[in-house]
């Protein structure tokens, strides 16, 4: 198994919203892509809680694929490629590690 894990950072307001609305946006549209990538084996989405270090980063994606071949179809989907123009819009960092579990 392969596990995707991506960090985001957003801006405090982009796209006429503020960052945790957009993390709410950015959270449901991912989790979404669980209904139209059969690759995916599980996801995980957090947002940063309101009691935590706000210097941490504001948005955890977690994604479990069964080989790297998976993964690299996940990150050419047309629908993840709609969610992903939507996170530039927002995003100020983006970290990830991919790793075998």
């Amino acid at each position: 198994m392969v596990r995707h894990v991506v960090l985001f950072e957003l801006a405090k307001e982009a796209e006429g919203k503020n960052a945790l609305e957009n993390a709410e946006i950015i959270k449901e549209s991912l989790l979404a892509l669980q209904d139209t990538i059969d690759v995916i084996q599980r996801m995980e989405v957090g947002i940063n809680n309101k009691d935590a270090d706000d210097t941490n980063f504001t948005l955890c994606l977690i994604v479990d694929f069964e080989t790297f071949e998976d993964l690299n179809t996940y990150v050419v989907h047309p629908e993840h490629k709609k969610v992903g123009a939507y996170i530039v819009k927002v995003k100020t960092g983006r970290a990830c590690v991919d790793y075998i579990i």
